[in-house]
């Protein structure tokens, strides 16, 4: 009786032992958190808290998701590279990370565009729908291995407006000759109706708008807009920027750096730029009505671009598109899967979502009357 005893006894012991012997072997063998320091560089002023703002919260959400163990330290454009070096800068390893629009490049390809957005493409949902489930995401993220860059949908901005003109743009006529800052694809299209595109960083568009260096400029929306002041140098606030039906802001991380990263924080890195993704858009949403009021109630002159405008322009956005495609293996290989989504998308939100819309806009407007 006694013998059994013991020897339970014993086997507790040995078993507990064992436990205790091998998780503290377990704990000498894990490898301690890695504590790691990125930079990451903005196409964005810090005067913008919405768009640069998106960098600053993947920043402090990482940090804050590793107990500080991973930093990132973001830098406005012109503090390490001008606005539209991010691409370059990410893939040449100057910085571990950037966060821009990549319709930026455009120059070094029109692929680049489809990460952004296209002429009466896209809205900010739907840019989202096609990214994270219609085959978005794995097309523009192999198009990038050639820019030695992972690429992660990082903000939205939502439907922009069409931009701020020093004279009323009435017909197309209007538009020949016209210098207008304007980014992405969009330049191209207007192009072949005269326009003189103008690509020109964020925060030198006031002084050359100021100054008559052009006649028109577009950026994002009221709430950026009146902080840039626009309506300080030009009377007409065009809508819609139908170049920017729903333009994303992505993240780009170098890929031997990415590599580098423990999956933890890949996945961590991964889900604050999903926060940013959709807190941008959040902001802009909420913040852009008040601002609108305060432009108007300031003498901005709202115009909405005529049909016979948007007509020629859609025409000419289709022409471009075919053209691109005939000669660019890369643009043509998303281009035919993004435009059968496209096509898909209108066709839904032609029902529930514009008979919504439109219903609630004319109520509200009835209402205003009385």
């Amino acid at each position: 009786m006694q013998r059994r005893k013991f020897l339970t006894s014993a086997g507790t012991g040995l078993i507990g032992g064992s436990v205790v012997g091998l998780g503290g072997s377990a704990a000498a063998q894990s490898p301690p958190a890695a504590e790691i320091k990125w930079r990451m560089t903005s196409s964005f002023p810090k005067s913008l808290d919405t768009i640069f703002g998106g960098a600053e919260l993947i920043a402090r959400r990482v940090a804050a998701a590793t107990g500080g163990k991973f930093q990132i330290q973001v830098f406005a454009a012109n503090e390490i590279v001008p606005g539209t070096g991010v691409l370059d800068a990410v893939k040449d390893g100057t910085v571990q990370m950037g966060h821009t629009a990549s319709y930026y490049y455009v120059g070094k390809d029109p692929t680049f565009a489809f990460d952004t957005a296209m002429p009466f493409g896209l809205n900010g949902r739907q840019q989202n729908a096609w990214m994270y489930e219609g085959g978005g995401l794995p097309l523009m993220r192999e198009f990038f291995k050639d820019y030695n860059i992972y690429q992660i949908p990082a903000g939205n901005t939502g439907a922009q407006m069409g931009g701020w003109y020093r004279k009323e743009i009435k017909t197309v006529a209007d538009l020949k000759g016209l210098k207008f800052r304007i980014g992405g694809f969009g330049g191209q299209v207007l192009q072949k109706l005269g326009v003189v595109p103008q690509q020109i960083p964020g925060g030198d568009v006031y002084p050359a708008l100021e100054k008559g260096t052009i006649d028109a400029a577009e950026w994002v929306g009221p709430y950026d807009d009146e902080k840039l002041g626009f309506n300080k140098v030009a009377k007409f606030y065009y809508y819609p920027g139908w170049w920017e039906g729903g333009p994303q802001l992505s993240a780009y991380i170098n890929l031997t750096e990415w590599a580098k990263l423990p999956k933890e924080y890949q996945s961590i890195l991964e889900a604050a730029c999903a926060e940013a993704n959709i807190d941008m858009q959040a902001k802009y949403d909420a913040k852009n009505p008040a601002a609108l009021k305060r432009l108007v109630a300031g003498g901005t002159q709202l115009r909405p671009f005529s049909n016979e405008i948007l007509a020629a322009c859609y025409k000419a956005s289709l022409e471009l598109y075919a053209e691109t495609a005939a000669k660019n293996p890369k643009f043509a290989k998303i281009y035919a899967p993004w435009k059968k989504f496209r096509d898909e998308q209108v066709e839904w939100f032609s029902l529930c979502e514009s008979r919504f819309d439109t219903f609630a806009a004319a109520t509200v407007r009835a209402e205003r009357k009385k």
